[in-house]
């Protein structure tokens, strides 16, 4: 096929001519079209990269194993949050009951929880898509293993220090004084409550649990009985046992007793009845744990008998701000 050769008319000679292209000209236009072509197959490249349609069967069977991964992580997230609740709470007794009891330094939360210093022990973990959601995951079990250890060694060293303490720890009040099958409810925590009969806003010295009229209560460590009667106004019937240490217990509302002042009891006998008496709106026990003279939170004092996780179910209850029955 023969070029096409193009022509302009010139005025001055009155005639046509043939049009010349610079040579310059056309290397221009070449370029600028092989320019134009690398640029248009570039964003063709990049859309067929970024398309989902275009998912090879390999690459969506890889985008559900990252979904599925995503998934397990999640669920490892919040077993692990499970653990490091009930760690706390364990660590928390360690700290201000069993290393208190036995005048021992506490474990400083610092310790407790620190990360590790080798900035390369999560190295092999990286360069991955997830790799961030690995390494966290990872360094959050590395810290709760760590925690668990230095927990561990705190209570072999309160086993140590038990051992030749025994009859403190026997006088301690370590259980709670209605078993947990005969409980409606634990109605009201120690703190600041709202009086079930002012309506004002006062400080609760104890603990109420709630239980039907005659149900037992029993001591929550050894001692003598101090007080068996109804001398204390709003109480009603009530006892105090003396366990030594600086430790008494008070017990309230009783409809009847099963102890006399000056009795030598053990933990867990029977000391009287759940009531209503005194100033009571229903039957239930209100408990009071008293250390040198001072009265005390009695949610530290329940490690004899009930689990970590029923430990910290019963904190989240009595810290609850709520209305009082007493």
């Amino acid at each position: 096929m023969a070029k096409k050769v193009k022509y302009y008319y010139d005025p001055e000679s009155l005639a046509f001519r043939k049009l010349k292209t610079k040579k310059r000209k056309k290397i221009g236009y070449i370029l600028l079209f092989l320019v134009s072509s690398a640029l248009f197959g570039f964003l063709c490249f990049v859309l067929f990269m970024n398309v989902p349609f275009l998912e090879t069967p390999k690459d969506k069977i890889q985008h559900r194993e990252i979904e599925n991964l995503k998934i397990n992580y999640s669920i490892i997230k919040r077993k692990l949050d499970n653990i490091d609740e009930v760690l706390t709470a364990i660590e928390d007794r360690d700290n201000n009951l069993y290393r208190v009891y036995f005048n021992s330094a506490p474990i400083t939360e610092q310790k407790r929880r620190e990360g590790f210093i080798d900035a390369h022990r999560y190295k092999e973990l990286e360069g991955f898509n997830n790799s961030d959601l690995v390494i966290s995951t990872t360094k959050r079990v590395d810290e709760l293993t760590k925690a668990l250890v230095i927990q561990s060694k705190s209570l072999d060293e309160i086993l140590r220090l038990a051992k030749s303490k025994d009859k403190l720890l026997s006088a301690i009040p370590a259980i709670q004084p209605v078993k947990n099958e005969d409980l409606k409810h634990m109605a009201s925590g120690f703190g600041y409550r709202s009086d079930p009969f002012t309506k004002a806003r006062k400080m609760h010295e104890g603990m109420d649990f709630t239980a039907p009229t005659g149900t037992p209560i029993y001591a929550t460590g050894d001692g003598v009985v101090r007080k068996a009667d109804n001398s204390l106004s709003g109480y009603g019937n009530h006892i105090e046992i003396e366990h030594g240490y600086g430790y008494l217990t008070l017990y309230a509302h009783l409809s009847s007793y099963k102890v006399r002042p000056g009795q030598r009891i053990k933990r867990g006998d029977v000391i009287g009845l759940v009531g209503s008496t005194g100033r009571s709106q229903a039957p239930h026990l209100h408990y009071e744990v008293h250390k040198d003279g001072k009265v005390v939170n009695p949610i530290n004092f329940y490690y004899g008998n009930i689990s970590a996780v029923e430990y910290v179910a019963i904190s989240k209850i009595a810290n609850q701000e709520n209305q009082s029955l007493d």
